[in-house]
């Protein structure tokens, strides 16, 4: 792959310095990552690389003085980000960032989120719940259920008689949707990304 670019603006360096500054350990670097997709696209996440904890096969750039580790498993996806920073309060994180990357390249993927998008997602809403689609491959769907969903005695039913049924009826080719989520924690420790 040619060379990575990602672009971080003036007010988010200063915004990064500052909290690299104020943090107790050794600083080496950021490191940015795709945690997930959803109806924008993307969703990102950079966060501070301690020193003896750098992650191994990262491409490693240089921007605006930053060294930034770009994650190895979705470097191509990552190619063109920027980073830019808004004050939106205390306690929360003003880093926006911007993806000209197509979300999925997958035409059916494309589909279920659309499907979970405009269909599925408005309707679980309004029980403070939300379903992401993570991955599609071999005719499976994995999706994590989520606010409300998550840890909900009717996920099970919601996911088997709802979501599954509408997708399948959508689209033929899905044989399985995966929940991946772990209901007692709220992590989704199951799903694991294929290599690509």
């Amino acid at each position: 792959m040619a060379e990575v670019k990602v672009s971080v603006s003036e007010a988010a360096v200063a915004k990064l310095n500052e909290v690299i500054e104020e943090y107790p350990e050794d600083v080496t670097g950021l490191r940015l990552k795709i945690t997930g997709r959803g109806a924008d696209g993307f969703e990102h996440a950079l966060t501070l690389v301690e020193a003896g904890y750098e992650p191994e096969g990262d491409t490693i750039i240089e921007v605006s003085g930053l060294r930034i580790y770009v994650e190895r498993e979705n470097v191509e996806k990552l190619n063109g980000v920027s980073v830019d920073y808004e004050f939106k309060g205390p306690n929360t994180s003003g880093l926006q960032f911007a993806n000209p990357n197509e979300a999925w390249s997958d035409s059916t993927a494309m589909l279920i989120q659309r499907i979970l998008d405009e269909q599925v997602n408005p309707q679980i809403a309004a029980h403070g719940g939300v379903i992401t689609l993570l991955d599609y491959r071999d005719g499976k769907a994995y999706v994590e259920m989520g606010g409300g969903c998550a840890g909900c005695a009717q996920a099970d039913v919601t996911l088997k008689q709802g979501v599954e049924v509408a997708l399948k009826e959508a689209i033929p080719e899905i044989e399985e949707v995966i929940d991946t989520t772990d209901h007692d924690s709220g992590a989704n420790p199951y799903y694991q990304p294929s290599k690509k």
